[in-house]
């Protein structure tokens, strides 16, 4: 939303009429960006007035200009007499990059009564601008919700609106802004670059609202990759503080999606598989992180886990088959079917899953959400859908992040 006024503003000659005659038109003006697109007819009481003032701006008489333009005010009778002063205002503070004048210039122009409707787009734009230059973010605000209204299509005006907002305190009608900002993108067939996307997580996050975590679903579904896929989740974490449970559903998600890419990722994963008495999955996911060359063996962060699961017994199927023999009850099955898909046996996870659903103890929204991951991880895309869209309450939130892993897969 970038304008120039320079051009339009140095060739624009206003002519003082004959005394005792009418107003007469002086040369058109260069058009610039839509700023000025017509000539001012001066009144024959101010002209004089107003004309000395434009010498003075001409001539960059920097002394002389505050008590000629104070003049020409007090001497204006029309709405163009108010418009001419308006740009003469203009001129002068943007030669002496003043922007406070600038945006005075500007507001004169606006409310001299002179101004034509193809013009108010150019100066709106002007306005929002040179008030966001100056932090001034309410009167930013105002001006660019004036562009908006003007031109509703325009992306340039949204994004103006929503950082004007943003400054001013108004996080939920930014981020409502940007969210506008990219449907209007993709009408036009375009697809809106990533950092819309980021910025309209990053100012929810910082505000704590409550449209974070589709926001951050918007964005890797728009830019799937390892790091949207990790910093979308660690956003839904940091706000929601998730169980063990949630948390592991989660780090699974991310393995999924090769977005364990810190070795803070791998040592949480596997405390907290081992939390759950699921060493071996423990044990896979170090391994996967020293292959990655992301985990060191040696380091205290992982030398005390390595040490506590070499000493444990690491199953074998064989084991898990005895252990579903003398399972107690329904969450020791499940628990199982966890062990089935830490190795990889996703079939086997699912019908362990199915088994302890319904039975005491077992909360239905982790055995569908569990379901539903080993599913996904196996390919099935109908049925993981639907176990998916079966969780309700706060594991609903994880499992519209998985949703989103088997929407992404052919």
């Amino acid at each position: 939303m970038k304008f120039m006024i320079t051009t339009a503003l140095a060739t624009l000659a206003l002519a003082a009429p004959a005394v005792a005659q009418k107003a007469q038109p002086a040369p058109a003006p260069a058009q610039s960006g839509g700023l000025i697109t017509h000539q001012p007819k001066l009144s024959g009481d101010a002209g004089k007035v107003i004309v000395e003032l434009q010498d003075a701006v001409n001539k960059n008489d920097t002394a002389a200009i505050p008590a000629k333009l104070a003049a020409a005010k007090a001497a204006a009778k029309t709405a163009d007499d108010r418009y001419a002063i308006g740009i003469l205002h203009l001129k002068a503070a943007n030669a002496v990059k003043d922007q406070a004048g600038m945006a005075a210039g500007l507001e004169e122009m606006l409310a001299s009564g002179s101004v034509k409707p193809e013009e108010e787009l150019g100066l709106y734009s002007a306005l929002g601008q040179t008030y966001a230059g100056l932090k001034q973010w309410p009167k930013a605000t105002d001006a660019y919700q004036h562009v908006v209204k003007l031109n509703p299509t325009s992306v340039d005006a949204v994004a103006g609106l929503a950082e004007a907002q943003i400054s001013a305190g108004q996080p939920a009608a930014a981020v409502g802004l940007l969210q506008q900002g990219i449907k209007l993108q993709q009408a036009s067939g375009q697809k809106a670059a990533e950092a819309w996307y980021k910025r309209a997580v990053s100012i929810a996050y910082e505000a704590k609202l409550p449209a974070t975590a589709q926001l951050s679903r918007d964005w890797i579904a728009a830019y799937p990759s390892p790091d949207s896929w990790r910093n979308g989740i660690a956003i839904y974490r940091n706000l929601n503080s998730p169980d063990v449970e949630g948390t592991l559903d989660l780090l699974r998600l991310m393995q999924a999606n090769n977005a364990l890419t810190a070795a803070a990722d791998y040592n949480l994963f596997a405390t907290a598989s081992a939390e759950q008495l699921n060493y071996n999955e423990a044990q896979a996911v170090l391994n996967a992180g020293i292959a990655a060359k992301v985990v060191d063996p040696a380091s205290p962060l992982f030398k005390d886990t390595l040490a506590g699961l070499k000493a444990k017994k690491l199953a074998t199927e064989a084991d898990l088959v005895e252990a579903v023999k003398s399972a107690a009850n329904g969450m020791a099955v499940l628990r199982i079917g966890d062990r089935y898909y830490g190795m990889g046996n996703y079939a086997k996870a699912v019908e362990l899953y199915r088994q302890a659903m319904g039975k005491p103890g077992v909360d239905p929204n982790i055995a569908n959400l569990h379901i539903g991951m080993a599913l996904a991880r196996s390919g099935d895309k109908a049925g993981a859908t639907t176990a998916f869209n079966a969780v309700t309450g706060p594991r609903a939130e994880i499992a519209k992040y998985w949703l989103l892993y088997v929407q992404s897969k052919a």
